[in-house]
C-alpha cells in the first residue's frame, strides 16, 4: 500500500486503503507498528506561500469557510511554479471545495492570463457550472481581462481573498503543499517536458482517482462524488 501511493502514506492512509480499499480489517496501532518495523514513513505535511499582487479586485465571498453541501458551489484556484534544469513549469489548478476534486489545470512555461484562462476554460467545459463562485489571490492573472470574462460569459461569480492574506485561499495552499510534498519536491527535474508529465500524472491520476483524504473520509475525490450521486439519487 505504501509503494502504490508512490511511497507518500503514512500509517492513516496505509489502514485506510487497507480497509476501504481491500476490505482487510486491522488496526490503525498494527499498521503503525508494521511501518515502523519496515522503515516506512509518510511524507511531512510542508506548508507552501506565494506572494500576492497588490491590486483591489472582487469582493471575498467565502470568507475562509470552504465547507459545500454539493459540487459546483465553489471552485478555488491558484498557480505554482517550479524550476527544472531547462527552465520553469508553471501549473495552475482549479478545484472543486466539495470534493476536493481538480476539475481544470494547466501547464505552460509562462504564468500569463492564458494560463489560468486555460484551466478555468477545462473546468467549465468538464462540469458545466450554473453560478459557480470561483475563488481567487489577487495575481495580476486573475484580475486580467481574459480570467474575468471567461468566467463571467460562463455564469460563474468572482471572489478574492483579502490582499496578502493565504489564509483567504487556504484550500489552495494546502493543496500545493501536498504536491510541493508529494511531487515536486522529490526529485531534481531535467527538464518542463519530464516534469509537466509528472504534474498531469499526479493531477489526473494520483490526486483524484487514487489518492485517500482524510477531510473526505479516506475516500478518493472521485469516489466521493460518485458516493454523493448515489445519495443524492436515493
Amino acid at each position: 500500500m505504501h509503494a502504490a501511493s508512490r511511497g507518500t502514506y503514512g500509517a492513516l492512509r496505509v489502514h485506510a486503503e487497507l480497509q476501504l480499499g481491500h476490505g482487510i480489517v486491522v488496526g490503525h496501532n498494527a499498521v503503525e507498528m508494521l511501518m515502523r518495523r519496515a522503515g516506512l514513513k509518510g511524507l511531512p505535511t510542508h506548508k507552501y506561500r506565494r506572494p500576492l499582487h497588490e491590486t483591489p479586485t472582487a469582493s471575498d465571498l467565502v470568507n475562509r469557510d470552504f465547507t459545500r453541501s454539493a459540487p459546483d458551489l465553489l471552485w478555488v484556484t491558484d498557480i505554482t511554479e517550479h524550476p527544472t534544469r531547462e527552465g520553469k513549469v508553471y501549473c495552475a489548478v482549479v478545484l472543486d471545495t466539495f470534493s476536493r476534486r481538480v476539475v481544470g489545470w494547466s501547464i505552460d512555461a509562462s504564468q500569463t492570463s492564458a494560463l489560468v484562462t486555460n484551466a478555468l476554460s477545462m473546468a467549465i467545459s468538464n462540469r458545466q457550472p450554473d453560478a459557480t463562485v470561483i475563488h481567487s489571490d489577487h495575481g495580476v492573472q486573475f484580475t486580467s481581462w481574459a480570467f474575468t470574462e471567461r468566467a463571467r460569459a460562463s455564469g460563474l461569480v468572482p471572489s478574492m481573498g483579502t490582499i496578502g492574506d493565504c489564509y483567504d485561499n487556504g484550500m489552495m495552499e494546502s493543496f500545493w503543499g501536498r504536491m510541493q510534498t508529494e511531487l515536486l519536491n522529490r526529485k531534481k527535474w531535467k527538464t518542463p517536458i519530464e516534469l509537466a508529465n509528472a504534474i498531469f500524472d499526479y493531477l489526473e491520476i494520483f490526486h483524484n482517482r487514487q489518492r485517500r483524504h482524510s477531510s473526505l473520509g479516506m475516500l478518493t475525490p472521485n469516489e466521493y462524488e460518485r458516493l454523493h450521486t448515489t445519495l443524492s439519487a436515493a
